[in-house]
């Protein structure tokens, strides 16, 4: 979540097992949170009480709770998909977006 919060939107920051997104999609990201008109904050621990991961067999769907300065939990959430490797996980985020 950190990257997001410094505005790094593609996440090319290297967080292990966290894959970098596409310009579209850090476009999408970047436009959306302008949209919203509030500015993310670093995740309380809170949010895993409401946030949700389904495993459908092969990946897990994780639907995360973000957090602005103006509102503490917002309407907006991070969608990722993570997928159990020989190693390790990997993460891909897909959208962040008010459901």
């Amino acid at each position: 979540m950190s990257a997001l919060v410094a505005a790094d939107y593609r996440l090319e920051a290297q967080i292990a097992g966290v894959e970098p997104v596409s310009i579209e999609t850090a476009t999408q990201i970047r436009d959306y949170l302008r949209d919203y008109g509030a500015t993310l904050v670093e995740l309380p621990e809170a949010t895993w009480e409401s946030s949700v991961c389904i495993w459908t067999g092969s990946h897990g769907d994780v639907i995360v709770d973000l957090w602005t300065q103006e509102e503490g939990r917002s309407d907006l959430v991070l969608h990722a998909q993570v997928v159990e490797t020989q190693s390790d996980i990997s993460v891909t985020v897909h959208l962040v977006y008010v459901p």
